[in-house]
């Protein structure tokens, strides 16, 4: 790294990108893209030892550092650290996050909370630092702005049997970020975007999935939602999403100067949401003459 953070000039080339969660799947698929690009990427990883995978990287363009996202002076000294070997940060991937496999009424609540340790209150304060890097960081090395892409799921906003806790700490962090993305001032040129995978073939089904034990009450009950998920996940058949493309199509979106709050990757996840969209205005109209009149001018009492 030092060649390249020493080279204003070669520095001035490259777009300086921080991912979290970057030692499998879709994370890493990205930090490869970047190096490939020819740019410089931040990788972070949770382990005590840098995982062999970033090792095999080998690049002068690469940067690991750990990074406990439960641990808010973690992510406060990563952007520490970037800050003082690039003096900026382009775009920020935040990416990492846990999920659950299990019914609600059977999770552990220390799990549970755990879980949004990582994919909310983690997230969030990633997401807090990368903005205050773009304004105010950024525009003294003649960047003006930067991009946020915020890691969410198609069960952020259609929730599903079997992810209960995983879909709500999803759902909530999409509320966040869309709120944040309505709290910023045009002339910071921050951009944020929420993005939404389907299923990719990747370690996060595994390594990165809390399995807890099917509660007594559904067990042995294979039509229930939870079950066909367990089924689902055991199978992994059906998780077809290739994770080196889903890297291709994130950096070229970068690319676009457009900034929709939301983007879907894969057929499966862009067909959901459509779904899930269509589903909620059907039942909209359904609910229609309870929810209207109920302002006071309206109350005939």
């Amino acid at each position: 790294m030092d060649s390249t953070s020493t080279n204003p000039a070669l520095l001035s080339q490259q777009s300086v990108w921080l991912i979290t969660g970057a030692t499998s799947g879709i994370g890493l698929e990205v930090v490869k893209v970047i190096l490939q690009k020819g740019h410089i990427a931040i990788s972070t990883f949770r382990s005590i030892d840098k995982p062999p995978v970033l090792e095999e990287l080998e690049s002068p363009r690469l940067l690991s550092i750990h990074c406990d996202l439960t641990s808010e002076k973690d992510i406060k000294d990563l952007f520490s650290k970037a800050e003082s070997t690039f003096g900026r940060i382009d775009v920020v991937f935040n990416n990492a996050g846990i999920g659950m496999l299990s019914e609600i009424e059977g999770a552990p609540i220390d799990k549970a909370r755990g879980l949004f340790e990582v994919n909310f209150w983690g997230t969030a304060l990633v997401s807090q630092e990368a903005v205050r890097v773009f304004r105010d960081v950024n525009p003294k090395s003649g960047i003006q702005g930067g991009r946020l892409l915020n890691m969410s799921s198609l069960a952020g906003i259609a929730p599903a049997p079997g992810i209960g806790f995983y879909s709500a700490s999803k759902n909530a962090f999409e509320a966040l970020t869309e709120a944040l993305a309505n709290e910023m001032d045009p002339a910071w040129n921050i951009k944020i975007t929420v993005i939404e995978p389907g299923a990719f073939k990747t370690r996060a089904h595994t390594d990165n999935n809390i399995v807890v034990p099917s509660h007594p009450a559904y067990a042995n009950k294979p039509s229930l939602g939870s079950n066909k998920m367990r089924k689902w996940f055991a199978d992994g058949s059906g998780i077809t999403g290739d994770p080196t493309l889903a890297a291709k199509r994130i950096y070229e979106f970068t690319q676009d100067e457009s900034a929709p709050i939301r983007i879907q990757l894969g057929d499966a996840c862009w067909h959901g949401v459509k779904g899930r969209l269509e589903t909620l205005v059907e039942e909209q109209k359904t609910v229609e003459k309870w929810s209207k009149g109920l302002d006071f001018e309206n109350d005939e009492q």
